[in-house]
């Protein structure tokens, strides 16, 4: 497996090629695909990464692969690199930070609002707008709904948690009262 730092050396090169050929979204969404491919077939991720498999083996299975995701010839390179140096178990994390790597270049960040109940379009509106205002940038949200949450909201900024939910809220008066 490989460790971030070497994951993030993989996709800094990956968006250099990519800027400076002007088709770094197309070898984002590339990654992403096969990651996600990988990701759904456990049987995959056995076939590209068994050592004991023949390489030549593997690359067919790496060749349709690719031809399936009209993958870009940069992609065709890097993964064949990751197959010769017996790092195919490593895409996913090439993906996340190339995908991570483009995100900040285009200044853009992922933020997850989690709340007791659905949101409407105002609340959310309003949401966004305060993260775009904390972070400085354009904010891309993902929703989800959790009950035990009472009520509130549960915002993650990157690595950043903003906890504004009734849960939390009474937890801090419990312990506070306990004191």
């Amino acid at each position: 497996m490989v460790t971030g730092s070497l994951a993030r050396r993989y996709a800094r090169a990956v968006l250099e090629i990519g800027t400076a050929h002007g088709n770094l979204d197309k070898l984002g969404a590339d990654l992403r695909s096969l990651a996600r491919a990988m990701h759904d077939s456990a049987e995959l991720v056995t076939a590209l990464t068994n050592p004991a498999i023949r390489r030549a083996d593997r690359r067919r299975v790496i060749d349709g692969l690719l031809a399936r995701v009209k993958a870009e010839p940069y992609t065709r390179n890097l993964v064949y690199l990751l197959l010769d140096g017996e790092r195919l178990g490593s895409l996913a994390a090439i993906s996340r930070e190339v995908d991570a790597m483009i995100e900040a270049k285009a200044g853009r960040v992922q933020a997850e609002i989690t709340s007791a109940r659905p949101l409407d379009a105002a609340q959310l509106k309003q949401i966004t707008a305060a993260l775009e205002q904390l972070s400085g940038k354009k904010v891309a949200v993902t929703r989800r709904e959790d009950p035990e949450l009472l009520g509130g909201v549960v915002a993650k900024l990157g690595d950043t948690v903003y906890d504004g939910s009734l849960r939390t809220q009474l937890r801090a008066l419990r312990d506070e009262l306990t004191k």
